[in-house]
């Protein structure tokens, strides 16, 4: 049975449906600047359509990216920053492999040993073929506890993942985690949970299909403006 198109009942085209979610994960926009850059090329648009199509076509383009995806590598960065939504402090947790490729993320209220182990198995059935083989992260207690009771569960008696807990080994995910916020620091804080984890898996995925970690994708902007354009081909 062929899939559902998601562009079924909206006004607008195709094209300009992702050029416009593409824009405002890729570059530092705010939905203000979308509109104007719309606007400029004579489409009237207003902000609260694109905050809509950022909400649904942002976990849709990760969802579909998924299988073209490139297998991360067995060792894996792990660590935690935190975000504004609604108002209130809440807790990104992040993970990346050695090459820089995204491996997955949360969001949380509390940084906790409860937390970071959800976080760990939520990243490693989102693997499915493999475990890491090393998880890189700072000195907090929490991974050290988490990591263990993670081991513990496959194999009582063998650590078969190694932690590793020198922060300066764990540069890389920060800077990654400055990177990713540069995007974040011109726009206003999220207003709830649900729309921050819409608008952050887009994100993540542009960076990720920007960066080259996907599979059939030609070189520079062109290339990703193809290749979104090819998962949503069939809709």
């Amino acid at each position: 049975m062929p899939r559902k198109s998601p562009f079924q009942h909206h006004r607008f085209p195709r094209e300009v449906i992702l050029c416009t979610v593409r824009w405002y994960l890729r570059f530092p926009l705010s939905y203000q600047d979308v509109v104007d850059l719309l606007a400029e090329r004579g489409i009237t648009v207003d902000r609260s359509t694109v905050y809509r199509w950022v909400q649904k076509f942002g976990p849709e383009l990760s969802k579909r990216t998924e299988a073209h995806l490139r297998r991360a590598s067995v060792d894996w960065h792990v660590d935690e920053t935190y975000i504004r939504i609604g108002g209130k402090w809440r807790y990104l947790w992040r993970a990346v492999d050695a090459n820089g490729q995204m491996i997955d993320f949360r969001l949380t209220a509390r940084r906790d040993a409860k937390a970071a182990k959800a976080f760990h198995n939520k990243a490693i059935e989102r693997g499915r073929l493999h475990r890491p083989v090393t998880i890189c992260t700072d000195k907090a207690p929490t991974y050290r506890r988490a990591i263990r009771e993670i081991n513990h569960r496959y194999d009582p008696y063998f650590d078969s993942i190694r932690h590793v807990d020198k922060k300066w080994r764990n540069n890389r995910i920060e800077s990654d985690h400055a990177a990713m916020k540069r995007l974040l620091g011109y726009r206003p804080s999220f207003r709830s949970l649900r729309s921050a984890k819409a608008t952050l898996s887009g994100i993540e995925t542009i960076r990720t299909i920007k960066r080259g970690h996907i599979h059939h994708k030609h070189p520079g902007v062109l290339g990703e403006i193809q290749f979104v354009s090819q998962l949503f081909a069939s809709a």
